[in-house]
């Protein structure tokens, strides 16, 4: 009976944690919440006061003495910030794609995605992907600086077609069109299995390259099939999605058969190793170079849900995209699933 009710108790126990990391979780949400809406008023008054009464930069600097001498225990009111918090209203007030999403992510990452980001399509998607997984100061630098917004809407995968509705969106976004390993000592020259074998020893950093909610499983992953061994590259886990990931390896172009010999992975996954709850396997081909007309062809028919991305061994996203940069309307029907 003490028994049963020491493991009640510990049960109980950890369910008022829980509620308490959860409560202080939604408070400090509503402060955030609160404290952009204050940086916007204050933004906005800053504004319609020099429109309408012509004063110069001067109020700025003689605002933040006031405010910090008034309150000496509150930061964010330095002459800099309030500069922020004018080019802050001015930039997204108006705007019917940004100005929903002021109150989404903390003051420090607005400064970071208005900072680095001038177009409007691409500061909703660094926002919107802040909010959706989570993201820190520093991994929405690492982000930004490899240009995760042009090489998620490029990419090519066969998910629409392939991947229940429900994911559909969760999993386009959880591939690149190009992933950047600058942080690989390789040479000019060398085999698939160095670039393997440097990867899972830098894996942090490759899981940080690839984006939210991978966690890796292992790699040279073996499967027997009437006494034939295979070996997918590297195996990873998507939390989101709830489904294993099988990424192949290739330092050359892509080739169409690449994509039917993922297929037989993916199908050798889904009956060998998937569990009854998750979802089925999805395929990431990572090669070095890519036609875009032979991926398109290549993943035309497919059965499973396989996507075709590149890798760099520097921080660049190619001249030769370009050309496939979408309309604004693309844009905008693109960003939706970053929502």
């Amino acid at each position: 009976m003490r028994l049963k009710m020491n493991m009640e108790y510990k049960a109980f126990v950890e369910e008022i944690k829980q509620r308490v990391r959860d409560a202080q979780y939604a408070a400090l949400k509503a402060v955030n919440k609160e404290l952009i809406i204050l940086y916007w008023d204050i933004g906005k008054r800053i504004v319609e006061k020099q429109n309408k009464l012509g004063w110069g930069k001067a109020v700025v600097e003689t605002l933040s003495k006031d405010l910090q001498k008034e309150f000496p225990g509150i930061k964010g009111f330095s002459s800099q910030n309030l500069w922020y918090m004018r080019q802050f209203y001015g930039e997204y007030q108006g705007n019917s794609i940004l100005q929903p999403l002021v109150g989404e992510i903390s003051w420090a990452k607005h400064l970071v995605i208005m900072s680095q980001c001038k177009n409007e399509n691409e500061r909703s998607f660094y926002i919107n992907m802040t909010k959706k997984f989570g993201w820190t100061k520093d991994v929405l630098i690492h982000q930004i600086e490899n240009q995760s917004y042009g090489k998620t809407l490029f990419n090519q995968t066969s998910f629409d077609k392939t991947v229940p509705a429900k994911i559909r969106n969760q999993a386009k976004l959880a591939v690149k069109d190009e992933y950047t390993f600058d942080f690989l000592d390789l040479g000019d020259e060398y085999l698939e299995n160095e670039l393997e074998r440097t990867l899972t020893v830098n894996v942090r950093r490759f899981l940080l390259e690839l984006g939210g909610h991978f966690c890796f499983v292992t790699n040279q992953h073996r499967i027997e099939i009437d006494g034939r061994e295979y070996f997918v590259d590297i195996l990873l886990y998507h939390r989101k999605l709830r489904c294993l990931v099988a990424i192949e390896l290739k330092i050359g172009d892509f080739k169409p058969e690449y994509a039917g010999k993922m297929q037989f992975y993916l199908s050798a996954l889904n009956d060998r190793d998937k569990l009854e709850e998750e979802n089925p396997a999805i395929g990431i081909i990572i090669c070095k170079s890519k036609s875009r007309t032979v991926v398109e062809y290549a993943l035309k028919d497919v059965k499973k849900p396989i996507g075709v991305s590149t890798y760099s061994l520097k921080k660049f996203l190619p001249k030769k995209l370009e050309k496939y940069l979408p309309s604004s309307k693309d844009w905008a029907a693109k960003l939706n699933m970053a929502k």
